[in-house]
């Protein structure tokens, strides 16, 4: 069975976790608090789910997810998560998070920089414009669920979904596609990491990200991507 880590509990792990789990697999979920203070989240996610340390967590991953905003003063398990693929569902948003100048000035994207904090891991930019909550406005009963998991369709149903992966490694990129697969959703590649800016907020693919876009046109949306600078 595969392990997933999880690294951050808040709605984007949580929800992550929950929709892992009900493909099949394993989950180690950690926080910055300690374990000790997920005992609701792991009774109420059920016993494929346990808690542990970031260390452990990242210790006991096949796989592992970065499910917190990018900090240059980051404190990561860099050993523990050493050739193994990170998925990093993180955006660059300044009014949030600050101005980094290498991202402003188009040197480097927010993925980038997570990778040089992770240099001996593969990181990949995944899950990053599919919603983790509710559907606002919600129209109908399901538009309640998270979109990770109201959009979730089967492999070649005609209304599937796609959501963007990209990495400097493509062993990566293939791991994340069964994934992505596993869990309801088409994949486009979209790599190395410094193409991952066209999926950023702002882009012609971000403005579906509540409802969705197919394959096709996730691709369509991606080539029409222009880079603003400053």
């Amino acid at each position: 069975m595969t392990t997933i880590g999880i690294l951050g509990a808040g709605q984007a792990g949580s929800t992550l976790a929950r929709a892992a789990i009900a493909a099949g697999y394993d989950v180690v979920i950690a926080n910055s608090r300690g374990p000790e203070t997920l005992r609701g989240l792991v009774r109420a996610l059920g016993p494929m789910a346990r808690a542990a340390s970031a260390a452990d967590t990242a210790a006991a991953a096949d796989f592992a997810v970065a499910a917190f905003r990018y900090t240059p003063s980051d404190a990561l398990p860099v050993a523990e998560l050493a050739g193994k693929v990170v998925i990093d569902n993180n955006n660059y948003m300044p009014w949030r998070d600050g101005n980094f100048p290498e991202v402003d000035s188009g040197r480097k994207t927010i993925h980038e920089l997570r990778q040089e904090q992770l240099p001996e891991s593969k990181v990949t930019k995944a899950f990053t414009h599919v919603q983790f909550h509710e559907r606002h406005l919600i129209r109908v009963p399901s538009d309640a669920l998270p979109a990770l998991l109201r959009l979730a369709r089967p492999a070649g149903a005609p209304d599937r979904k796609a959501l963007v992966v990209s990495s400097n490694y493509p062993d990566a990129v293939e791991l994340v596609t069964r994934f992505y697969d596993d869990l309801g959703f088409d994949a486009v590649d979209n790599s190395p990491l410094s193409e991952s800016w066209r999926s950023a907020p702002g882009t012609p693919m971000w403005r579906h990200h509540v409802d969705g876009q197919s394959r096709d046109e996730l691709i369509r949306n991606l080539e029409r991507a222009q880079r603003i600078t400053t």
